[in-house]
């Protein structure tokens, strides 16, 4: 039995995918660049761009220690979002259930004083349930999950801000720093273990929580592709009509996608908080986590490929970083957020570079094809007539 050829790297969707993904880059840093020209020409590169581009780096090791730090929870957020769009659903509550996820890990730590793995799961649950009600309103009462994930979004925020907050006098809110309380200084059995990498980088905030994201992404990427169960949820996206027919419960599989990927942006809170990188501050806390929405993002760069996912989001967190190091007495610091946002703004259309990658190499394909069987068509009738010569 002959093995089936394989198509060349060109014509792979991969290939195309990847493609998409690097020309939004290109552009947006291109754009990025053209900005700050016009701000100030003198200072454009030496003061701006070539911070941005060398991220972390610019003040290693710190800087890295940094970047490593901020990866992990939008590896996670990511995943959240891919993960619902992959199953036909727009996830945009991953801020909410983030939100939500950070409580339920500070408040495993700091309350019930339980050790960092408790409370990482902890987070995972809290989320899961968030994500769980915009998922049983679309299944058995057909709410667009879009608008029910907007509006607990921000009933999840102002929740979570009332409860830690609690008058000034919140069991988890330190009145002294105006912030719930330190885990570093308070409860050093809640953060997640660094392994050396805190010495190494010279913060204490880089852990092991990078390396925990990447083993779930690994795993998303394994029930997604390689098992019955991710077939059905896929399936179920794709068109519910013919998946109900062939016998899958759709509405179960609605809200098993919500309730993971609600899971999956806990997660991710639960790792950027319990490895101190910041505490939670009620009082400013007045807008949702840009995590969460950098998620979305993160997952369309990546064309919800949980593997991708891992790049794009050290992506992000690597401009990002980055721009946290250009002169602020040359550019303001919202500069660094605006290029980051048109970089981020572009990859929206990552699908539709794709689309067109696809189509031109669908065309070069085509053109191959007919090329190889034109050839072939004239290689018989040169043998048909050395047949009839002889």
């Amino acid at each position: 039995m002959k093995k089936q050829a394989k198509s060349p790297l060109l014509q792979r969707s991969g290939f195309s995918t990847v493609m998409s993904s690097l020309l939004c880059i290109v552009i947006g840093l291109a754009l990025g660049f053209l900005f700050l020209l016009a701000l100030d020409p003198a200072g454009a590169w030496s003061l701006g761009f070539q911070r941005i581009l060398m991220g972390g780096f610019y003040m290693k090791p710190i800087g890295i220690g940094r970047e490593i730090a901020q990866i992990a929870p939008l590896i996670m957020t990511g995943l959240s979002v891919g993960f619902a769009f992959k199953t036909g659903l727009f996830n945009i509550g991953a801020a909410g259930q983030y939100t939500v996820g950070a409580f339920g890990a500070l408040f495993f730590a700091i309350v019930l004083k339980m050790p960092w793995w408790v409370c990482l799961l902890a987070s995972a649950l809290f989320g899961a349930i968030w994500g769980a009600i915009p998922g049983i309103l679309k299944a058995y009462l057909n709410v667009n999950e879009v608008i029910t994930a907007i509006m607990f979004n921000w009933i999840g925020l102002y929740a979570v801000n009332t409860i830690i907050y609690g008058g000034g006098t919140g069991i988890m809110y330190d009145a002294t720093k105006t912030k719930s309380y330190s885990l570093w200084a308070n409860f050093p059995d809640a953060v997640i273990p660094d392994l050396g990498l805190g010495d190494l980088f010279s913060n204490k905030s880089t852990t092991i929580a990078v390396f925990l994201a990447i083993l779930v992404a690994v795993i998303v990427w394994f029930v997604i592709d390689k098992t019955t169960f991710g077939y059905e949820l896929k399936a179920c996206g794709h068109n519910k009509d013919a998946a109900r027919y062939a016998g899958i419960n759709e509405k179960r599989n609605i809200i098993l996608s919500m309730v993971i990927a609600g899971a999956l942006a806990g997660f991710g809170a639960g790792l950027y908080y319990l490895s101190g990188v910041a505490e939670w501050n009620p009082q400013d806390s007045t807008a949702l986590p840009g995590i969460g929405f950098d998620g979305i993002s993160v997952a369309l760069l990546a064309s919800s490929n949980p593997i991708g996912t891992i790049f794009s989001a050290a992506f992000i967190s690597h401009i990002t970083t980055g721009g946290g190091f250009m002169d602020t007495n040359v550019f303001p610091p919202e500069i660094a957020d605006v290029i980051s946002g048109v970089v981020i703004y572009l990859c929206a259309f990552s699908l539709l570079f794709k689309n067109w990658f696809t189509k031109k190499l669908g065309r070069r394909k085509e053109e191959t094809a007919a090329a190889a069987s034109a050839a072939s068509l004239g290689e018989e009738a040169d043998t048909g007539k050395e047949d009839d010569a002889q």
